[in-house]
This record gives C-alpha cells, structure tokens and sequence, in this order.
C-alpha cells in the first residue's frame, strides 16, 4: 500500500528522499502504517473490553467492575507513556524502543485471546506496557523525518499521520468488533494481535526510510546509571513480588489488590510531577508562573476526560443492555459504536482548522482559555443529553441508537475545541528544562481523569452505576461548572501565562 502511493521526490536530500508520501518524506508511510496497524489493534481491544468483562460467555462481571478495569487500564496506557519517554531518551532510542512496543502489544493481545482470567489481566498489561512505549516515541519519529521545526512540510505530515490513527480506530470496530461479538470474544482479540503484527512487520520492513535521528539515544545512561537504574528496578519488583506473594498465598488476593493500588498511583503521580517542578530552583519566576497557569488546564482537562473516556465504557454498556442497537431496522453490534468518534474527527477536523484561521483573520478567535471552557462545557451537555436516553429505558423502553450517535457528536466537538488546543498550550508553557517531559504531563491529565472513574465505579470503595441519572447528572454540572470557573477565572489565569496566549 505504501509503495502505490509513493512517486519520484521533488525535494532531495531528506530521509527517504528517494521517494515521497504525498511530498512527504518516505518514511511517513512507514510510520502512517505502523501507527494505523497499531491503533486497529487498541481500539479494536478496546471497543471489545467493557462488552466481554459483562457478558455471561465472558467473564460475567457486574458493571461496576467493568468500568473500574476499563478506567485503570486506559489511566495506564497514558500514565506509562511516561517510562516509555525516558526508556527511548536513555536506553534504547526511539526506533528499537517502537519495535520492542509492537513485540509486546502483539503477545499482549495473543494473551487475550486465550480463554482464561490469568492471561487475560496479563494481556491487558502487555498491552498497557506497550501502548505507552510506542505513544510517547513515534510522534517523536515523525518529526525526525523533517529539517527542524521550521519544515513547512511538517504540520502537513502530521497531520497525515492523524489521519492514519483515526483510519485504524475507525476501521477496528467494524471488524475486530463484529468478530468478537457475532462470532467468539477471543478470536476477536486474535484479530487485534494480527493487526499488530501487520504494523510491525511493516515498520520492519520500512524502518530503513527513517531518519538516522531515531535510532539515536539522546542522553544514553552512563554505566554507573544503568547500574543504579537495574537495582531500583529489581528492588521494587521484589518488594510488589514478596507482597504480592504473601497476599496470594494466605488465600486474601482479589482483583482490587491490584486495581486500587493502580488507580491510587493514577491519582498521585501527576500531582507529584506538577509538584517537583514548582519546587525546581531551577525554573525562573516566569517558568514557575507558567506551570501554576498550566495547573488551571490540566484539572479541566482531567474533568473532560474523566467523562469523555466514559463513552467506551458507561456509554457502551448502556448500548449493551438499554438501547435499540439498529438503523432502519438494521440491526448492528455494539462496539461500532466506538466508530462514530474516529469517522466525527476526521470529518471535523478540517473544519474547525479552517474555522479558528478564519476567526484569526478577522480578530475574533476565541482564546485558549475560552476554548478550553467552552470543551468543559460541551462534554458537560453531551451528559444532560444522555439524561434522556436514560430515562427512556428507565421506563421500559429501548433507547433509539441515534441518542447515542448524538452524544458521541457532541462530545467529539468538545474534543476539537480542547484536544489539540491543549497539546499546543503545552508546547508552549513548557519550562525550557522539561521541555520534552511536559508532553508526558498532559497525557497525565488523561490518567487523573480516568483513575476518578475507577475509583467512583469501584464497588470495593462504595463505588456507584456510573449510568444512573444522578451520577450522570451530577458530572454533567461538574464538567458545566469546571469550564464557567474556568471563563470566570481567565484574567487571572492570563496573568499567569505571561506572554502566552
């Protein structure tokens, strides 16, 4: 596929020069694959997971549990992009450490397709472990492929590698989804593992079109660090397996020995890494200003994907056992659901790019901060709107699937409006010394939202149905008034921004 769309280069002298992606440099339809063949095989998983932690012929757990696990296991992917940062930075380079990611997702998702409890948490964690290897290293690839941050060719070669991990979340549950639930749960979870082969063989086989950059080490650990760095790690693995080990065996192990400890750590990392930095003597006054104005967006972006990242979760089982899961009479299953958002992003994407520019012209973009207000808001109403579904199957009826379609529209347009905002206020309120780390930290923001649903949705911790109508209520007014805080509070919030807008 990517040799058909390759033709001669009018630009010489780049990686991969010998041949163009679109005008892009070769390379980019290595990484465009292997991200999409990646992104197939998560979502994929992903639409199947809350459905078969319910389901009698999966493992027939209540729905608080699901969500719980549903909610940990994404607050890890992100949260392991962290570790997978540094493993690139210091041990291996970004291209060893993206095929190391493949291998294990890859065995992770072999993992899940074996029908029993034990491999499937296992699996579940390969993949976490491997999701956040690759996440934090192959857009760091990307931009390998180009002569600097001034390459005018560099945002159109992102954003055709956006392209390619909306394909693959598109196209995973329309396929990995109606095998696992038409056909067998596990054989769609094989399905994810071969959609992860695909991408790394292809990564494989097209790694040679990549830049020399990438197989770089930038800041390699020195022998002494290495050493120190394999005690801390054999260390702690001793301890979690002595404790670990003592539970299992005095017969008082459960699945939330594991879940609670996970959703804790979620809650606690981020706020100990905003923490070091304000304590940084390092940073200057305007630095440190910087980061106390970044608090205000990473809570409201903790908020937004708190309830955001519900919809493969709380939504999806509500579709599960309340709605009327058809068109036309068509009946159609569950998890395709989870392609509404990827087919929404790629539709409205340009839109709203074309939209902010033509605001910008005229004086009248609306700033970061009210951006940011406005997402909070709209995710707030994608809730109220689900208030009447629910209360249509609170009276004995099935709700029509097009309810949901409309709140998976609503909540994608807040997704526009905060998400990429949110990833340039980052770039730019980054401290010169975590410049690259501060990446990390907005994928935190992502990890603290979703450890609160694992912690609300929890029945060990008094957890609750996160579909009855007051939860829902009650996250929708949170989220509503999180971005009028938000708007109330922008002056101050400018003020601390400094030059940044």
């Amino acid at each position: 596929m990517a040799s058909s769309l390759t033709k001669a280069s009018a630009t010489p002298g780049t990686p991969g020069s010998e041949k163009t992606f679109f005008g892009h440099p070769r390379g980019l339809a290595t990484l465009f694959m292997t991200e999409m063949w990646e992104r197939f095989s998560y979502y994929g998983m992903r639409a199947l997971l809350p459905l078969y932690l319910v389901a009698p012929g999966g493992l027939h757990m209540n729905a608080g549990t699901a969500s719980a696990i549903y909610a940990v296991y994404l607050s890890l992917v992100y949260l392991l992009a962290l570790p997978g940062g540094w493993v690139a930075d210091r041990f291996l380079g970004p291209r060893k450490t993206v095929a190391a990611a493949g291998l294990v997702i890859m065995l992770g998702h072999l993992c899940l397709a074996l029908p029993a409890a034990a491999t499937f948490f296992l699996g579940l964690g390969l993949v976490a472990i491997g999701s956040g290897l690759l996440k934090a290293n192959i857009s760091t690839m990307v931009g390998h492929l180009y002569n600097g941050p001034q390459d005018p060719r560099r945002d159109g070669g992102f954003t055709i590698f956006y392209i390619g991990i909306n394909l693959g979340a598109f196209a995973a549950p329309l396929v990995i989804g109606t095998v696992g639930e038409k056909v067998d749960w596990h054989l769609g979870f094989a399905l994810a593992a071969l959609g992860m082969a695909l991408g790394l063989a292809q990564f494989l086989l097209g790694s040679r079109h990549l830049s020399d950059k990438s197989s770089l080490v930038p800041t390699p650990l020195s022998a002494q660090e290495k050493a120190s760095s394999l005690r801390k790690g054999l260390f702690w693995l001793a301890v979690a397996a002595v404790f670990y080990g003592v539970v299992g065996f005095t017969g008082h192990f459960t699945l939330n020995w594991a879940l609670i400890p996970l959703t804790i750590i979620g809650l606690i990392v981020p706020i100990m890494v905003i923490a070091r930095m304000l304590r940084d003597k390092d940073l200057d006054r305007t630095e440190k200003s910087k980061v106390r104005a970044y608090i205000w967006f990473f809570v409201a972006a903790a908020v937004f994907w708190m309830i955001y990242d519900q919809g493969g979760s709380t939504l999806s089982l509500f579709a599960d056992s309340s709605a009327e899961n058809s068109v036309l009479g068509w009946e159609f299953p569950v998890s395709w659901y989870q392609s509404v958002n990827p087919v929404l992003i790629m539709a409205l994407a340009p839109v709203f790019a074309w939209l902010w520019l033509w605001l910008n012209r005229r004086g009248k973009e609306p700033s970061t901060i009210v951006k940011f207000a406005s997402g909070l808001v709209l995710v707030g109403a994608s809730f109220f709107l689900f208030l009447a579904p629910l209360s249509i199957a609170e009276g004995g009826h099935k709700a029509a699937a097009m309810w949901l379609v409309a709140i998976y529209f609503v909540q994608t347009v807040g997704e526009l409006t905060l998400s990429p905002v949110g990833l340039s206020v980052t770039t730019k309120m980054a401290p010169k010394k975590y410049a690259s780390q501060m990446m990390g930290v907005w994928f935190l923001a992502v990890t603290a939202g979703d450890s609160v649903t694992a912690l609300l949705s929890n029945p060990a911790v008094g957890g609750v149905n996160l579909d009855r109508m007051g939860f829902v209520a009650l996250e929708a007014v949170l989220a509503v008034v999180a971005g009028g805080a938000v708007w109330m509070y922008r002056r101050k919030v400018n003020s601390l921004m400094g030059d940044v807008r």
